[in-house]
C-alpha cells in the first residue's frame, strides 16, 4: 500500500509538468508561426497545435479530482470546525469521525454515479468491442471536438478521482481512530522555508559601551 502513499502528488506533478510544456510549445508555436522568419515560418505552420488548449483542459480537470483527494490525505481542505473544536475530546472525537464518514459516503457515491455515467458514456462498447463481444445497440459514445478522444476517457476522472477521495476520508478516519491525529495543514507555512528563527542580537545598550 506504500505506493498509495504518494499517489496523488505523482499524477499532479506529471499533468502539470506536460500542460506547462504543452502550453509553453503552444505559445511559442503561436508566435513563431506568425513571424515573418524564413523557412521557420513555413515549417510552423505545417505544424497543427489546435488540440493543445483542449489537452490542457483535459489535464487540469484531471489534476482538480485527484488534487481534491490529495487535499484530504494533507488536510488542506477548509473546514468550519469552530464549535467542533469547543467540545469536549469524546463528542468532538464522535462528530470528527462522523464527519469523516460522511465525507467518504459522499464521495463514494459520486464515485459510483460517475463509473455508471462513463460505462453508459461508451466505455461498455469500448471494451465489448474489445474483447470481441457483440456490442449491439450499444453507444459508442461521443468524442472531444479537438483530439476525438473517446469522451468517456476524460470522465473517468470522475469515478477514479472520486473513489481515491472516499478512500482518503476512509483512511484518514481510520487513522483518527487508531491515533487521535488528523490531518491538519498550516495554510501560513511554506514549504522549504526553515521555520526556525536565530534570535536577534540585543543592541548595545549605554551601559555596554566601555569608554
Amino acid at each position: 500500500m506504500k505506493f498509495l502513499d504518494h499517489l496523488e502528488e505523482w499524477i499532479i506533478t506529471f499533468l502539470m509538468g506536460g500542460a506547462t510544456l504543452i502550453i509553453f510549445f503552444a505559445v511559442l508555436h503561436r508566435y513563431l508561426a506568425s513571424a515573418p522568419i524564413p523557412y521557420v515560418q513555413d515549417w510552423m505552420l505545417t505544424l497543427n497545435f489546435s488540440w493543445a488548449q483542449e489537452l490542457c483542459i483535459i489535464m487540469f480537470v484531471w489534476m482538480a479530482k485527484f488534487g481534491a483527494a490529495y487535499g484530504v490525505r494533507t488536510g488542506i481542505h477548509v473546514g468550519v470546525d469552530v464549535v467542533v473544536n469547543r467540545l469536549d475530546e469524546k463528542t468532538r472525537a464522535k462528530f470528527v469521525v462522523f464527519a469523516l464518514l460522511a465525507g467518504a459516503l459522499f464521495t463514494g457515491c459520486i464515485g459510483y454515479l460517475g463509473g455508471h455515467f462513463v460505462w453508459d458514456n461508451g466505455a461498455h462498447h469500448f471494451f465489448a468491442k474489445l474483447f470481441g463481444m457483440d456490442v449491439g445497440d450499444l453507444p459508442e459514445g461521443p468524442t472531444t471536438p479537438d483530439l476525438e478522444w473517446p469522451t468517456w476517457m476524460v470522465y473517468c476522472a470522475i469515478p477514479f478521482g472520486s473513489s481515491l477521495m472516499s478512500f482518503r476520508f476512509l483512511q484518514v478516519a481510520w487513522i483518527f481512530v487508531k491515533t487521535g491525529v488528523i490531518p491538519h495543514h498550516d495554510h501560513a507555512h511554506v514549504e522549504g522555508v526553515d521555520d526556525v528563527h536565530e534570535p536577534l542580537e540585543k543592541a548595545p545598550t549605554a551601559g555596554d559601551i566601555k569608554p
